[in-house]
């Protein structure tokens, strides 16, 4: 690919440009940094057919990332379902519902191996040889397997306490993992200070600005698979709030590049827990600046980050594009989760509870038409995060080897049966 394409980096709020270089922040106003692309050029090879004849991966949307080159990390990424979800739609009572499972993301099963396969790869044509990152699970499970199959070395840092199959997913692979005695923000700045200390690729610090371009994907995948247009509503649960924003991003993209039947008029919405909810606080209370939250409280870890980076920029395209934010407790986390793997077989992470929880609550409150197109955005299995439900699901029954005891327990389960 040519490196025209990718121009560099650009302040969000002063609009500073920068080169291309592992930095995350303006050095004038300290506002973040967007990777920038000259869109003329991308459209001298990316149109609808192209895009079509390429292999099932984020790649096949190589133009509008971060990359000189040819990706080096992560090259089976993404393509997840985007599954017709009739069965939930009915106990929901709407018409057109669609999940975008990143449960089955490759190859540790959440939407993080999007960004990380991005931000690696980066890494890679900066010449780091170690990478690392803060995380709240899922991260560190798609960094220390992606460094591994990469051959790189890997620096996992995580609050302490997460859930065991997250822990056990970055170990696995042989990263460094070093648990912190504190929240996630607490872990992010610690990796902020050894980034530059040691000149190491952080993929949420230093790296930033690319890692964050690989949450695109899940856009451009959601409009692919509805044929080429945006949906009416995108449900996306937000950490630090850098997701809804590019999923927004990839569906302006498309539109600049003419690639989508008719114009971009998705509402967003955010979903949060109750027990950390900076962003769905400040969208309610009708503020601009995001309060923090000190001491998140929620089953949804993967969730509670109290002092989003994004925090501003996702609240401020909620209300721009007409969408709304809410946050649900942790009872209503665990029945979302529960409904969703009843109704559809899939078992989502909690953070999924969140979603679906937020996307119920908005259909009631009226916010989203019954009638309109909607997206609900799970990005994490529930294998990663089964702590919640030990004690929240009932134990199988035990009986002995017994035709009998069966069908006395089948009259049970089914009392219409005992009358046949």
């Amino acid at each position: 690919m040519s490196a025209e394409r990718v121009l560099g980096l650009s302040c969000r709020l002063c609009g500073k440009r920068y080169p291309k270089e592992a930095l995350n922040f303006c050095t004038d106003d300290f506002g973040p940094l967007e990777v920038i692309y000259d869109y003329e050029e991308v459209a001298r090879t990316f149109n609808r057919e192209a895009v079509s004849a390429r292999g099932q991966s984020m790649w096949r949307y190589l133009e509008l990332l971060p990359l000189d080159g040819e990706p080096t990390v992560g090259r089976h990424v993404g393509r997840t379902p985007l599954v017709r979800a009739d069965r939930l739609a009915k106990v929901l009572g709407v018409s057109e519902l669609y999940i975008k499972n990143d449960a089955v993301n490759y190859p540790t099963l959440s939407f993080k191996d999007r960004v990380v396969g991005a931000a690696l790869s980066k890494a890679v044509e900066f010449g780091f040889q170690t990478v690392g990152c803060a995380s709240t699970g899922n991260l560190a499970n798609s960094v220390a397997a992606n460094a591994a199959a990469a051959g790189l070395e890997a620096y996992v840092l995580i609050p302490d306490g997460l859930e065991q199959g997250k822990v056990l997913g970055a170990m696995i692979h042989g990263a460094k993992v070093i648990a912190i005695e504190g929240n996630y923000d607490q872990v992010n700045r610690l990796c902020s200070q050894i980034a530059f200390r040691f000149g190491w690729g952080f993929v949420n610090v230093n790296l930033r600005p690319y890692y964050a371009e690989g949450s695109k994907t899940v856009g451009f995948e959601i409009a692919e698979d509805l044929g080429w247009r945006a949906p009416d509503h995108v449900v996306s649960p937000m950490a630090g709030g850098s997701l809804i924003g590019k999923i927004h991003k990839a569906f302006k993209e498309l539109e600049l590049l003419g690639m989508l039947d008719g114009p971009v008029t998705t509402r967003m919405h955010g979903a949060q827990a109750t027990g950390c909810n900076p962003i769905s606080a400040t969208v309610k209370n009708g503020v601009s600046k995001v309060r923090p939250v000190k001491n998140p409280r929620t089953i949804a870890k993967s969730l509670a980050i109290g002092d989003p980076a994004d925090g501003f920029f996702a609240s401020k395209l909620i209300r721009e594009t007409g969408g709304w934010s809410d946050d649900v407790d942790d009872e209503s986390i665990v029945d979302a989760m529960k409904l969703l793997a009843e109704t559809e077989g899939i078992w989502t992470e909690t953070a999924g509870g969140v979603t679906l929880a937020v996307t119920q609550r908005l259909i009631e409150q009226g916010r989203i038409d019954r009638d309109e197109s909607i997206v609900v955005c799970i990005t994490g299995n529930g294998l990663k995060t089964q702590e919640p439900l030990l004690e929240r699901l009932a134990r199988p029954v035990v009986i002995k080897p017994s035709l009998e005891e069966f069908e006395a327990l089948v009259e049970k389960f089914t009392p219409a049966l005992a009358a046949v």
